[in-house]
């Protein structure tokens, strides 16, 4: 069943991961596939339940600080537990760890919006029950989280009780041994209050040093006679519930969580408002199945021939629906809301890699994850003040609420990159959306502000413009001179401002004057933006016919890729930086990258050289690699290698390839892995002269399909060995462009091509 992921695995590194793999989350909130009954005693879990952004501030801490290096960060913090609920037969309890294990079943339901255990147990003294666990979390109220136990007599006829537990008492999971993950701070909540009323039970925490507060209230449901009884202490509410099992139970337990940054003050009242959202589990489950049905009828993938690679594109897209913020508090984390990797920061790979997959699918998300950006605009505008600009926005390279949250500034605060990497996801929303208003409340202040960080962090030399001292996309080669990436988006960046002006000259000439106000812009900085992107300095070998990825590039020698053995990768891990920075090896994919983006920018000949060029020096140490290395093999007509750098994307996380997968998913790759379907195999590009397509077939498939929104349009795409087929589902009349031959889309009208 592609739609349904399957694990029966109870290994203590299996379960781990599972904690990953099976989690739940809206955008909102996220809670961790955890076992409500707990582990095996010498067992480690990373127990989590999290709100998208919701986070303390703590210390950053050097050996040697000099200015501006940032003082604090925010950390995505683990709020109240409650998942908990132990389960007594008489006086044995539940565990997977005592007693027989008859069957054990895991599910997540990626097309109904809910996980399951289904269990068969037989205790110590050999009694037996089934016992059948599902979890929701809701996509239609953003603060329900719901449990629901079916208790099923087997040979057991007799007394249960259920403990249930709302904790306050939590903690971050710490690790001093991956830099990937936090090693300090693990405590970062004090518990404000814990009281029941009315039966719901209530818990809510404030962070020590940010302030921000969030509640959580849960109610009960049996549906048999029972004795209910709760007990508050200092830090939690703890709620018993005794019956006679003559016949099936089913016990449900509705959680509702809220926080400063939404909900305002009123926490525990607009929780307990939101505990009314359903009258039953399966009215929550009927809600769940219909959003979804919504969302895949736009962003399903479908691929004839292999069914592990479907149950593996599936799970990356519900997983990155789970993980997208809804609000301008939020974003994608790196590791979304399934674990604590990255401590929750948002990074550049939701520009590149993630709003892709959403503009094209369902453009409202993408929309939500841009003004996100917008509504940290002013601290970008303070951050490139820190970093000794006059002038312009310097997006902070890792973040929640604004500020910089990278301690190692040469592979972080200097990816100037990112500015422009934000810009150009605003320029393609505008290019698939044609959304005026957009651009006039957001974009083209965005686009401004980013087109000044430019010209005042790079300067005009021989007739060129150059850009010095920045890290490029590759965390191996740092502060460089010229790096071709970062020139290449600065030009695109700076071109597109002044193109951004000249539209609402056109389209909203009072609403241009309001920001030319509002930032104090006049019309000479806008042709400064096109002069700078009319002589911006691209990096180019004319012998080679590549692009150095920077002035310096080909001066160093090639990493010794033969005698460095597997147990040395991932290199960050056991090299000095200074060591990487000497010589010619990337961690991923940087000039390629470039190519892929804005590839109009070189002749096809120097991209397939840079390719080949590029390909022999990277380790792909990050996950954000084999995605664009596979869209740039299909680009440059190396389809088998497009296929294999295909293949590490599509089942990263259900297979672990990293070895990470237990902090969390990696969602940078989850995007990448449509974007090699849509964009590599596919062809697909949206640009100033529209949409075009130049599929082709992996030769290990039989066919795919995919739809894509464009211009309040949705467009179906079928391939197979001997035909493309398009078909106008929703919307007017279209031209788009196949194998370069302009066609004509007509609703209700179904159009072949031969591939080629």
């Amino acid at each position: 069943m592609t739609w349904t992921l399957t694990s029966n695995k109870l290994s203590q590194k299996d379960v781990l991961q599972d904690e990953s793999l099976f989690f739940l989350g809206n955008g909102f909130l996220g809670v961790r596939g955890n076992f409500e009954e707990g582990y095996a005693p010498d067992y480690t879990s990373i127990r989590g339940t999290y709100i998208n952004a919701f986070h303390d501030i703590t210390e950053v801490t050097y050996g040697e600080k000099l200015y501006g290096f940032p003082e604090t960060q925010q950390k995505l913090i683990n709020i109240i537990d409650a998942q908990e609920v132990t389960i007594y037969l008489d006086e044995e309890r539940f565990s997977l760890y005592e007693g027989e294990v008859l069957s054990f079943e895991r599910k997540l339901h990626m097309d109904k919006g809910f996980s399951e255990r289904i269990i068969h147990w037989r205790s110590p003294k050999g009694q037996e029950v089934k016992l059948h666990f599902k979890r929701l979390v809701s996509f239609t109220v953003r603060e329900i989280f719901a449990i629901q136990i079916t208790i099923e007599p087997v040979n057991f006829f007799g007394k249960v009780k259920i403990v249930s537990t709302v904790n306050g008492d939590v903690e971050n999971f710490t690790d001093p041994n991956d830099p990937r993950v936090a090693s300090g701070h693990a405590k970062r909540l004090k518990v404000l209050m814990a009281k029941e009323e009315n039966g719901i039970c209530t818990v809510k925490n404030e962070t020590y040093v940010s302030k921000l507060q969030t509640a959580c209230a849960t109610q009960y449901a049996v549906n048999t006679n029972h004795t209910a009884s709760h007990t508050v202490h200092s830090d939690c509410v703890e709620s018993h519930f005794t019956f006679e099992l003559s016949n099936t139970v089913t016990f449900t337990k509705w959680n509702a969580y809220t926080d400063t940054l939404r909900h305002g003050e009123e926490l525990v009242g607009k929780a307990t408002v939101a505990l009314q959202s359903f009258i039953s589990f399966e009215d929550a489950l009927s809600a769940q199945e219909a959003y979804l049905a919504d969302f895949w009828k736009n962003a399903d993938i479908t691929i004839e021939g292999d069914s592990d690679l479907q149950e593996g594109i599936r799970f990356n897209l519900y997983h990155l629906l789970q993980s997208t913020g809804r609000d301008p508090h939020s974003n994608i984390a790196a590791k979304g809301l399934s674990g604590e990797g990255y401590e929750g920061h948002y990074f550049w790979d939701t520009e590149i890699y993630m709003i892709p997959v959403f503009l094209m699918t369902k453009p409202e998300l993408a929309k939500d994850l841009l003004i996100y950006r917008y509504h940290i605009l002013d601290g970008a505008r303070a951050n490139a003040k820190i970093l000794g600009h006059k002038q312009g926005a310097l997006f902070p390279w890792r973040t929640i609420s604004g500020t910089e949250c990278s301690a190692f500034f040469p592979a972080g605060t200097a990816q100037y990159h990112i500015s422009a990497d934000i810009a150009y996801s605003y320029i393609q929303y505008y290019l698939v959306t044609q959304d005026i208003p957009f651009m006039a409340e957001y974009g083209a202040e965005m686009l401004f502000e980013t087109a000044r960080l430019w010209i005042d962090a790079g300067n005009f030399h021989k007739d060129k413009f150059v850009i010095n001292d920045v890290t490029g996309p590759d965390e191996y080669t740092c502060i460089v001179n010229n790096n071709y990436y970062t020139n290449v988006m600065a030009k695109h960046n700076l071109k597109w401002a002044a193109k951004a002006y000249q539209i609402l000259v056109e389209q909203d000439q009072d609403a241009l004057q309001a920001i030319m106000n509002k930032i104090n812009l006049s019309q000479d900085e806008v042709a400064q933006w096109q002069k700078a992107a009319e002589l911006m300095f691209l990096p180019y070998d004319a012998e080679l016919d590549v692009n150095p990825q920077d002035d310096s590039f080909f001066q160093k020698e090639v990493w010794d890729f033969d005698n460095t053995p597997k147990e040395k990768h991932p290199l960050l891990l056991h090299y000095h930086p200074l060591t990487l920075y000497r010589y010619q090896v990337c961690k991923q994919a940087d000039t390629v990258l470039g190519h892929f983006l804005l590839e109009d920018e070189q002749a096809m000949s120097t991209i397939k050289n840079s390719y080949d060029y590029y390909e022999n020096i990277t380790t792909h140490d990050s996950s954000l690699s084999h995605c664009v290395f596979s869209i740039m093999a299909s680009k440059v007509g190396y389809h088998d290698k497009a296929y294999q750098y295909f293949i590490e994307t599509a089942r990263l996380d259900l297979d672990n390839t990293h070895g990470n997968t237990k902090d969390g998913l990696h969602m940078a790759n989850m995007g990448g892995t449509w974007m090699a379907i849509v964009y590599g195999f596919a062809g697909l590009r949206a640009k100033e002269s529209g949409l075009s397509l130049a599929p082709i077939l992996p030769k290990q498939w039989t066919g795919y399909k995919f739809s894509i929104t464009y211009r309040n349009r949705q467009i179906a795409v079928a391939v197979n060995n001997s035909a493309i087929t398009l078909q106008l589902l929703e919307g007017e009349a279209v031209s788009i462009s196949v194998y370069n031959q302009s066609i004509d889309l007509i609703p209700g009208q179904e159009i072949g091509l031969p591939i080629q």
